[in-house]
């Protein structure tokens, strides 16, 4: 079923010249002139829309979490005096029919909503037979089918304008990243979906503002269509996540200096060479499944030796020993060790799942 969602380009629902599309503003409507303020100097900056936290729904309780209906009139003040689109994050039916009441443009799911089936129904019957683009972050956690199935669940409902949001996953170890962004992800939707517009997120993702230039730039690497970053006229001073805010003028500094990347080319000598290239990787492909297929062939050997002396498959200190040795290969010839140590697990699983295969026919005969 997913493969057959068809998704609109976002030139088609939301005026912007140039890629990327960019979303601006505070993480946070904290007062009126803050909000407006922080609008004019965004749109001097040909932003292509606003964005601004009214419900903010905290980790924990006792932080700032949004002045809520408050802040709707603001936002309508803002609309009027710079005529951009503005986006805000809902999380109930409720927040839907006042959002809407008060000419927001755009909506978006937050990553605590995603991770909630039961919740994003909700959202998603509450929006049937709204004519809103809907913005949908991935889920807390590292699970592409959650987020697939929000996508899902909004589509169904008849919502028309549907893009993903990137903005990182939790993990339980601490980094470089406030989430980490997982890339892998994201791209595996873009397969699953290759129509589905998608927007990055650099400010959730980072968690500090030193940190923005550069997801950004590897966004835009990736071929995202848009970014959302957080902007505050004094981030030092914000009243939620002022670690990961910018000021208008360093977004200004970011847009310019971020290198857009074509999606292709044209010219004949590029369009020969990467075919060439492509064809070398191709015939490295055949020969790394050749000798895939010459281990797992030497792994029924093992399997079926440890039958005959009634030794275990799984063996903890063969284990460590693979997990050891192999990264410390890859780093002495120049590949990523981590790629290579989540390779050899996915290896070794099927290795045990091949021995295990291996006992149960011996068991058979």
């Amino acid at each position: 079923m997913s493969a057959n969602l068809t998704f609109k380009p976002l030139s088609s629902w939301i005026k912007y010249d140039q890629k990327p599309l960019v979303i601006a503003g505070p993480c946070s409507a904290e007062t009126e002139e803050q909000l407006l303020n922080t609008a004019r100097a965004l749109k001097k900056l040909n932003v292509d829309a606003l964005r601004a936290g009214i419900w903010k729904p905290r980790t924990r309780p006792n932080s700032f979490e949004g002045n809520g209906v408050v802040a709707l009139p603001w936002i309508q003040t803002v609309k009027k005096e710079v005529g951009l689109p503005f986006a805000v994050e809902i999380a109930t039916p409720q927040h839907i029919e006042e959002a809407l009441k008060y000419g927001v443009d755009i909506l978006w799911i937050g990553a605590r909503s995603t991770v909630n089936p039961f919740n994003v129904q909700e959202i998603a019957d509450a929006l049937r037979g709204v004519k809103v683009p809907v913005l949908i972050k991935n889920p807390i956690n590292p699970e592409l089918a959650l987020w697939i199935g929000a996508i899902e669940r909004i589509y169904n409902a008849g919502v028309e304008n549907i893009a993903a949001i990137h903005r990182g996953f939790s993990t339980f170890q601490k980094g470089k990243y406030r989430n980490d962004p997982f890339w892998q992800i994201p791209i595996e939707l873009k397969t699953i979906f290759p129509d589905l517009p998608i927007i990055c997120d650099p400010s959730h993702i980072g968690g500090k503002r030193d940190l923005i230039f550069d997801l950004s730039q590897k966004a835009l690497d990736l071929n995202y269509d848009g970014l959302m970053i957080e902007t505050h006229l004094d981030p030092d001073n914000a009243w939620s996540d002022a670690a990961q805010q910018v000021t208008p003028d360093r977004l200004a500094e970011i847009l310019s200096d971020l290198k857009i990347r074509q999606a292709s080319s044209n010219d004949a000598f590029f369009v020969n060479k990467l075919e060439e290239i492509r064809s070398q990787i191709d015939r490295v492909d055949r020969e790394l499944i050749e000798v895939l297929a010459a281990r797992m062939s030497l792994v029924e050997k093992l399997g079926e030796y440890k039958k005959e002396n009634n030794v275990a498959i799984f063996q903890v200190e063969r284990w460590n020993e693979v997990f050891k040795s192999r990264p410390e290969w890859a780093a002495k010839m120049n590949v990523h060790e981590d790629f290579v140590a989540d390779l050899f697990k996915l290896i070794h699983l099927e290795s045990i799942r091949k021995q295990t295969e291996v006992s149960e026919r011996t068991i058979v005969k």
